[in-house]
């Protein structure tokens, strides 16, 4: 709207009167087409004209309102919520929407009820009270409870903050934390789910061929002992479980109806077998059960190859051994030999089940941990037994099976408190999801935390410890213990626990390969994209291939006790997750963070993930450090290979405030020397295009940064905002698109204004943010800048080296910086050469330090050359400077270049002659550029023979103070303004041409061409074959401004100036013509304006014949230091 006001208020008046008047005006932001003009007319009469030009992107309050009340929750991860919003309304008008009818109780109380009891309750319950004791078990279940309810709690403030599709516990995750964490989070508990599955199955088949169908056993058990039964029952769940699996993926393959139609049975068996213990608990005090265990001493007897309790019985033949004698006894006689622990103890048989008032519970009130193969004893009962004796018959007491401790009963029991998000998983089939999902699940939590802290003190209440601590029955006939407590019959429990652990398993495989298929169609891990694919029908076909194969892995397992703790770790890291999202947007105070359901608080948030972190390492230091490092690669392989999401994540608000804050920090003072990096804005240009011209410049950014510190590519337009906003997007596009191919992490900035001198001034002032700004800027030597087409880039860059200095800055300039190395090439050998000339602040001493950090430059040796004066000790100077770089701790040669005071050549007269005289002509000549070549040119040809005929000897001298140009002082006279042209008649070489000095005069007329001359100086130098062009000789000393009388003219600032040029850029030649780089001082502008081509000659003449250049301008500013 307001670029749309301001082009109307400067538009002409034609228009505005038209716009007035006629709905069919043309103007630069109204489509005229006759299509437009009809879609307006559809607003006519519903006060919307002001408006009508905006509703492609800003529809009618009454059109969102209805899109909305039609809003349907699709299939997460099939689109992105945003997207499903456009098309929403489309799709309702092909195919009627079925409004969801599923409330509190069956949407969300059954499901959650039914994930979570399980197979821990039936088949381990008693085994954990009976090793854990009635107070550490509590405390387990009370752990585990807790941090679920906080869990639940953060999940419904998540769930009632805006509208969650079905799949909901990944969308809330990864919408929550980002792509990244949810996508590492999505795909633990997609791990956790179908390892799950691998437990019911395992559980199923355990009560299939433990207590149901023993004789099934395709590797029999009956006769083997130790190790080899072991082996064989695991081989058996290994078989049994493979064939479960494969049956169960076939009808989730077949049709998932099937499963959704029997989830209400394997429901109603949860219910009754927790009905049926309630009911043989309540039982157990007024009639407890006849439930027998046979001890012998005060050890645990298998009770599988005896019938009687007893050594000997009475007859009416007298007295008889019975067939627990002949297990101990090499005969049936009573004078048989026989194990010495059966002579010396009684057979004991006592009441496995005494019933809830017998005070059995005083002696299971602590726990017995065991390791593997301990006996399983009765507490407070003697035994007879030398400590020496040896175990004999081993296989007829019941053995504990595997080492027992506190974390191990923590990593078995937590499973059976997960499934807590069944209830938002369905969120797509509830009728009001915001108020059903937390009230559900609070309420189920509720029910099943009562349910196992009931079952806890019950338990250890009415059952006899040794039968709590036999885990597979086999004191008691090998009945299942849960089972011998319920009522009527112990059938009910075991039926019943088989028909739920089978549904639970059923449903896992149902649901893991929903949600690995969203986590796929959400395009953030592109490893996954094959699984987003599916049948016609959406089922996910190949998630379910691979849900099989990671089941099958935790089948081969084999061992129920060995895996709940696999899927302990997925599910505490994803509830680990799901506190945190809660946390971090209640402490950002996000704008969009309004949950309905109020009763929550990040101070709870932190405790359920405290406690879901802790519960981790109890359960499985191991385990987690495993479950953290794949969830932390996938994480990283996210950030690396992923797509980009903006989801609005909690993370991303969390960086901007942790942002916010380290600005704040920097904001209270520069950073120390020690911690200096140079923080690059790099200036590039783009062409017509939008191209950049320059890419080598981002190459070497990168090998200078190395990806530390802040990097800001920047470049300018011309122009206004308005017109040039699509070359401004496509300029930044082109930047964003040669970082990453350069690899160079940072920021891209495009600026545009009315002059490209004003623009380039915007970027060095306005980039970065607070403490955060640039403290170097990188630019390229300007190319061609004697071309007249070509000189307002040159004052371009001279106003830049001049604002750098008033900011500043530390400014480099790499001339011919199409030379340089890209990021892939590497020097295997050669030199980086430092030449310091005056000192910077240590600039010169670092920036070939980060370049041999980089890859490209890594092998290159660093030499540091300094001057010395006549008047220095270049001995000293030597010794003074390796110390120095010792000490900054730099692997660098020293060598010291003399350079003594020598006259001024006649060449440095005649070049700095050629600077001067042909900068004032091409001032004073206001000509075109094609008709300034022509003068030019002309000057040259009508010149060149007189100069010629005058044969000047290449001669040096070294005027004294009173022949500089008395007649004007250093205030009378300032540097002339002069403008250097570059064109392709005159060579920029010792033969560059030159003309009389220009009357300084302002008022005087313009010399015409005929009286120009043009000098040449190159025949006499080229014809000296083994001497310098500016070699002197003794014949040149006698008179040379006889000879020469319009160097007298010359201004002597610019030649000495000139003459150091030279001096140094010989030295250097000299040194470093095979450097791979070479930096140096650069000269800062000079402060009157009107020598500024001058400057770019004294440059040009520096750094002449030399391949890659650094010029290098410090800050003001010491940037290294000899101190830790």
């Amino acid at each position: 709207m307001l670029n749309n006001l301001t082009d109307t208020e400067e538009g002409d008046g034609v228009a505005q009167n038209q716009g007035d008047n006629n709905p069919k005006e043309s103007s630069p932001f109204i489509n005229s087409s006759d299509a437009a003009a009809e879609k307006s007319q559809q607003y006519d009469g519903k006060h919307m004209a002001l408006f009508e030009e905006e509703m492609d992107t800003s529809p009618m309050v009454s059109s969102l309102l209805s899109s909305l009340a039609n809003y349907s929750n699709l299939p997460q991860g099939s689109k992105d919520h945003e997207e499903a919003e456009n098309n929403e309304a489309e799709s309702s008008r092909k195919k009627p929407i079925k409004a969801p009818q599923l409330g509190t109780l069956m949407g969300v109380y059954m499901p959650c009820i039914q994930n979570i009891f399980g197979v821990i309750l039936f088949l381990r319950m008693t085994w954990l009270v009976g090793i854990g004791g009635i107070i550490g078990t509590f405390v387990i279940v009370f752990m585990c409870c807790t941090t679920t309810m906080l869990t639940a709690i953060s999940m419904s403030a998540i769930a009632t903050n805006g509208v969650v599709p079905a799949g909901g516990s990944y969308y809330m995750i990864s919408r929550s934390l980002g792509p990244e964490f949810g996508g590492a989070v999505g795909i633990c508990f997609y791990l956790g789910t179908t390892y799950a599955g691998a437990m019911y199955i395992l559980g199923a088949i355990e009560l299939l061929l433990i207590y149901i169908a023993p004789k099934a056993a395709i590797f029999p058990l009956e006769g083997l002992e130790g190790a080899e039964a072991e082996a064989a029952l695991l081989n058996n769940m290994r078989v049994y479980g493979t064939i479960l699996l494969t049956s169960m993926a076939t009808v989730v393959f077949v049709g998932v109806k099937y499963v959704n139609k029997l989830a209400l049975v394997f429901l109603a068996c949860v219910i009754l077998s927790i009905l049926a213990v309630y009911a043989g608990v309540i039982k157990t005090a007024v009639d407890p059960p006849v439930f027998p265990v046979c001890l012998l001493g005060n050890r645990t007897l298998v009770w599988k190859s005896f019938d009687v309790c007893a050594k000997t019985v009475e007859t009416a033949n007298g007295t008889v051994t019975t067939q627990l004698w002949r297990m101990f006894c090499n005969s049936s006689l009573l004078n048989a030999s026989c194990d010495k622990y059966f002579v010396n103890n009684n057979v004991t048989q006592v009441q496995g089940i005494p019933g809830v008032t017998s005070g059995i519970w005083t002696e299971n009130l602590f726990g017995t941990y065991y390791d593997k193969g301990d006996l399983i004893e009765r507490v407070n009962m003697d035994s007879v037994q030398d400590q020496g004796d040896p175990l004999t018959n081993a296989n007829r007491y019941v053995l504990a099976d595997i080492t027992s401790f506190f974390t191990l009963l923590v990593g078995i029991y937590f499973p059976s408190v997960t499934g807590i998000m069944a209830g938002s998983n369905r969120s797509g089939d509830l009728r009001d999801a915001q108020k059903s999902i937390p009230i559900g699940t609070i309420a189920a939590i509720t029910t099943t935390s009562f349910v196992y802290m009931s079952s806890v003190i019950l338990f250890g209440a009415c059952i006899e410890g040794v039968v709590l601590r036999d885990k597979f029955g086999e004191g008691v006939h090998g009945n299942l213990v849960i089972g011998t407590l319920a009522w009527p019959s112990p059938w009910v429990i075991v039926i019943g626990s088989f028909f739920s652990t089978c549904g639970a398993g059923l449903q896992s495989l149902t649901g893991a390969p929903r949600l690995l298929q969203a986590i796929a169609k959400d395009n953030i891990v592109p490893a996954l994209r094959i699984f987003g694919h599916g049948k016609a029908n959406g089922e996910p076909t190949w998630s379910l291939l691979l849900t099989a194969f990671i089941c099958e892995s935790g089948i081969l397992i084999a061992s129920l006790d060995a895996v709940a703790p696999i899927l302990s770790m997925f599910f505490l890291m994803c509830y680990m997750f799901v506190n945190l999202a809660c946390a971090l947007q209640t402490l950002l105070r996000t704008p969009n963070w309004r949950p309905r359901f109020k009763f929550y608080h990040w101070t709870l948030s932190f405790l359920g993930m405290s406690l879901c972190l802790t519960l981790m390492f109890l359960c499985s230091w191991y385990y987690a450090i495993v479950a953290m490092v794949i969830a932390g690669s996938i994480y990283k392989y996210i950030e690396f290979a992923g797509a980009e999401k903006e989801w609005g994540d909690g993370i991303r608000g969390l960086s901007l405030s942790a942002a916010r804050y380290a600005l704040m920090r920097l904001e209270e003072g520069p950073p120390h020397t020690k911690n200096w990096r140079p923080q690059l804005l790099v200036l590039v240009s783009t062409d017509s295009e939008q191209n950049i011209e320059q890419p080598r410049l981002l190459s070497l950014t990168n090998q200078l940064k190395a990806g530390k510190g802040l990097t800001i590519v920047g470049t300018a337009l011309e122009g206004t905002y308005l017109d040039n906003y699509e070359q401004a997007q496509r300029a930044e596009q082109a930047l964003h698109k040669l970082m990453e191919t350069e690899k160079l992490k940072g920021f891209c900035q495009v600026t545009v204004s009315s002059n490209m001198r004003d623009a380039t001034s915007h970027l060095l002032q306005a980039s970065g943010l607070g403490g955060l700004k640039h403290n170097a800027v990188l630019v390229s030597w300007p190319r061609n800048w004697r071309q007249g087409d070509e000189h307002q880039t040159c004052r371009n860059f001279i106003e830049l080296v001049r604002e750098t200095t008033a900011a500043r800055l530390a400014l480099l300039v790499p001339k011919n910086i199409s030379a340089f190395p890209s990021n892939g090439e590497r020097f295997t050998e050669g030199h980086i050469d430092v030449w310091w000339i005056v000192h910077d602040g240590g600039m010169l001493m670092l920036l070939p330090f980060l370049l041999r950090q980089h890859k490209v430059w890594r092998k290159c040796k660093m030499r540091i050359f300094t001057v010395a004066q006549l008047d220095d000790n270049s001995i000293q100077m030597k010794k003074d400077l390796t110390t120095f770089l010792y000490h900054l701790r730099i692997d660098a040669m020293v060598e010291v270049v003399e350079m003594h005071d020598s006259d001024i050549s006649a060449y440095t007269y005649e070049k700095t002659l050629v600077m001067e005289q042909r900068s004032q002509m091409l001032k004073q000549i206001n000509l075109t550029k094609t008709e300034r070549e022509r003068e030019i040119q002309s000057i040259t040809d009508s010149s060149r023979g007189s100069i010629r005929r005058k044969n000047p000897a290449s001669v040096t001298a070294q005027p004294s103070v009173s022949e500089e140009t008395p007649a004007v002082s250093k205030e009378e006279k300032p540097e002339e303004e002069v403008q250097l042209i570059h064109d392709n008649t005159t060579p920029a070489s010792p033969a560059a041409a030159a003309a009389p000095a220009a009357p300084l005069d302002p008022a005087e007329a313009t010399p015409s061409p005929g009286e120009q001359v043009q000098m040449t100086w190159t025949e006499k130098c080229e014809n000296e074959a083994g001497q310098s062009p500016c070699a002197a000789t003794p014949v040149g000393i006698k008179d040379i401004f006889n000879m020469k009388p319009e160097w007298e003219n010359l201004n002597q600032s610019n030649v000495r100036r000139m003459h150091t040029a030279l001096r140094l850029n010989e030295a250097i030649i000299k040194k470093s013509s095979e450097a791979k780089l070479v930096l140096l001082n650069m000269p800062g502008a000079p402060k009157n304006r009107s020598g500024d081509d001058n400057y770019m000659e004294f440059l040009e003449v520096l750094t002449e014949g030399l391949n890659r250049v650094l010029l290098v301008r410090g800050g003001g500013r010491e940037v290294i230091t000899i101190y830790s």
